[in-house]
């Protein structure tokens, strides 16, 4: 790893820090008042959640930009130069480090083994970018899913702050998410996945080795089962609160689904 992104895994260490502990309750005070009324839990939760955004929007923008207009990563896919996306992947690390930290400091309420797990993957998955600099293009393909974090966030944010289910608001975000959440992971799946066979039998895919071809395929297998499941969770949840079916069913569904709200959110190997 270059010096340049072990800089960047420091800075976007710290810097989610300071974004944490300072900014966001000074921020959060000042626009919504009912920040201040939650309990010492929740204000952590909060916290984190808004963090969470900001990385989300950080490296999803990043991504499109490099989807977009880095004509090397797309010109080949497996070993093309990835400055570019061993910068956002060295954001995305850094920030995976400050929410173990995070995790392990408010483990009473917020620690959770499978977390730790995933991060601790991720960061090894992440290592392969940043160390070797192989398939720049397939991983930054995968952080394009953070773009319907912000949307789960909010969900979290309204819920906390007692707004209506049928709020046009909570109704119009609940959409928006699935709607998102559709075209960032499950939409793409085809032409990514398109991208993925092209490179099988080819030299470049050959000098990965079994170890690296194995971590890539696998993982893509099981993340995509996992986004699949979540995308018909939250279109059933967003047809129920669309028709007003499901009564007491539908609240201690949501309730449900809020409880793992966390593990949605914190999926960045996507």
């Amino acid at each position: 790893m270059e010096t340049r992104e072990l800089t960047v895994v420091a800075g976007s260490f710290v810097g989610f820090q300071l974004l944490f502990s300072v900014a966001s309750p000074r921020l959060s005070y000042a626009l919504t008042p009912g920040y201040g009324r939650l309990p010492p839990t929740k204000l952590t939760e909060w916290n984190s959640r808004l963090v969470s955004t900001v990385h989300a929007l950080i490296v999803g923008l990043f991504c499109l930009y490099i989807l977009w207009f880095d004509d090397a990563v797309n010109a080949n896919p497996v070993w093309g130069d990835p400055s570019l996306v061993k910068l956002n992947v060295a954001i995305t690390c850094g920030y995976l480090l400050y929410d173990l930290v995070l995790l392990a400091c408010n483990w009473s309420t917020m620690g959770d083994s499978f977390f730790v797990c995933h991060h601790l993957a991720a960061l090894y998955a992440y290592g392969y970018v940043l160390t070797r600099g192989v398939l720049p293009y397939f991983a930054n393909f995968r952080l394009i899913s953070e773009l319907s974090t912000p949307f789960v966030n909010q969900r979290w944010f309204f819920e906390v702050l007692k707004y209506p289910r049928s709020h046009r608001m909570v109704v119009s975000n609940g959409v928006a998410m699935a709607v998102v959440f559709f075209l960032v992971r499950i939409a793409v799946m085809p032409s990514y996945w398109a991208s993925v066979f092209a490179t099988f039998g080819t030299p470049d895919f050959e000098r990965l080795g079994l170890g690296a071809q194995v971590a890539w395929i696998t993982s893509c297998i099981a993340l995509d089962i996992l986004n699949t499941v979540w995308m018909y969770k939250i279109a059933r949840g967003c047809y129920k609160v669309l028709t007003g079916r499901g009564g007491r069913k539908v609240k201690e569904g949501a309730e449900a689904s809020s409880s793992s709200d966390r593990k949605y959110v914190n999926n960045h190997t996507d």
